[in-house]
C-alpha cells in the first residue's frame, strides 16, 4: 500500500457553526483549480464571515510546465505549493491543506485509498458545504474526475452519519460560457441542471485576480487562457440531489 501522503499546511482549529457561519470546504486535485474556479466566491464567503477551508489532493508537480524551468516533479510541486501558500493569504481562507498524493496519476491509485483520505480531512474539518468538480470535470482531465467521484462517495457514505453534514456542490461553467473557451474545449451545464448561482463583489473579483498572480510559474498559461478577462462576479454550481428553480442565491440557503 501506497505511504501515507504528506501534508503541508493545515485547516487549523475546526470552529462550531455560531448563528449563521457556516463551515465549506472546497476539494480539488491540483494548485490553482480554485483560482480558474470559484476564488471570487471563496473571498466572498469569508467576508460574510463564514470558515472557508481548501483541501488540494496534489501538489501539482507533474505539470508539464515544470520542463520550461528545468524542475522535477517533487522540485515543481515544491514551488507551487509556495505559491499556494500566498494564495491562501490573497483568498483570506480559514484553512488549507495541501496532500502530496500523485499529479496526473490519481486514476492509478485505489480508490478506497483516496477515499480514506478524503474522509479523515472532511472529519478534520467537519463542514456543511463540500464543493468540488461536476462530473465532467469541466476540461475533463481524469484528476477531475476521479477527484470527483471520490468526493461524491465520501460525502454520500457519511451523510448517513455524520448530521453536521449538509450539501454537496459541483462548481461548474454555464453551457455557452463553456463553448466560448479559444484554447480548450471545456463543459458547463445547461440552466436546468444550475441550482446556484452566487454573485460576489468586485473586491472579490481582485482577490481572484491576486490568487491567480501568486502562481508565478503558471503566468504564461494564465496569459495565454485569458482566464483573467472571464473572471466575473458570479459563479454557478450544481447541488448534488437537489432541484432549485430558480436557482439559490446562496450555497448556504435553505440548510
Amino acid at each position: 500500500m501506497q505511504s501515507p501522503p504528506r501534508k503541508e499546511g493545515g485547516f487549523g482549529n475546526r470552529q462550531e457553526n455560531k448563528g449563521n457561519r457556516v463551515n465549506i470546504l472546497y476539494i480539488y486535485p491540483h494548485p490553482d483549480d480554485e483560482s480558474f474556479g470559484p476564488a471570487q466566491v471563496m473571498s466572498f464567503q469569508k467576508r460574510q464571515g463564514h470558515e472557508v477551508h481548501l483541501l488540494t489532493l496534489t501538489r501539482g508537480g507533474a505539470t508539464k510546465q515544470r520542463h520550461k524551468y528545468g524542475y522535477s516533479i517533487e522540485e515543481m510541486g515544491r514551488i507551487r505549493h509556495r505559491e499556494m501558500l500566498s494564495v491562501a493569504e490573497a483568498l483570506g481562507l480559514s484553512g488549507m491543506r495541501v496532500l502530496d498524493l500523485p499529479d496526473s496519476a490519481l486514476k492509478e491509485m485505489d480508490p478506497r485509498e483516496i477515499e480514506r483520505i478524503v474522509e479523515r480531512q472532511i472529519e478534520s474539518v467537519q463542514p456543511q458545504v463540500v464543493v468540488t468538480y461536476p462530473v465532467h470535470g469541466i476540461s475533463g482531465f481524469h484528476d477531475h474526475l476521479v477527484t470527483h467521484s471520490v468526493v461524491k462517495r465520501v460525502f454520500t457514505a457519511m451523510k448517513e452519519r455524520c448530521l453536521w453534514l449538509k450539501r454537496l456542490a459541483f462548481v461548474t461553467l454555464r453551457e455557452e460560457d463553456a463553448l466560448k473557451s479559444p484554447h480548450f474545449k471545456l463543459s458547463g451545464s445547461t440552466p436546468e441542471e444550475i441550482d446556484c448561482i452566487v454573485t460576489a463583489e468586485e473586491c472579490d473579483v481582485r482577490s481572484n485576480l491576486n490568487a491567480l498572480d501568486c502562481y508565478a510559474t503558471f503566468q504564461d498559461t494564465i496569459e495565454k487562457t485569458g482566464i483573467k478577462g472571464m473572471v466575473g462576479l458570479q459563479a454557478v454550481f450544481e447541488i448534488f440531489q437537489e432541484n432549485h428553480t430558480p436557482p439559490l442565491v446562496d450555497l448556504f440557503e435553505g440548510l
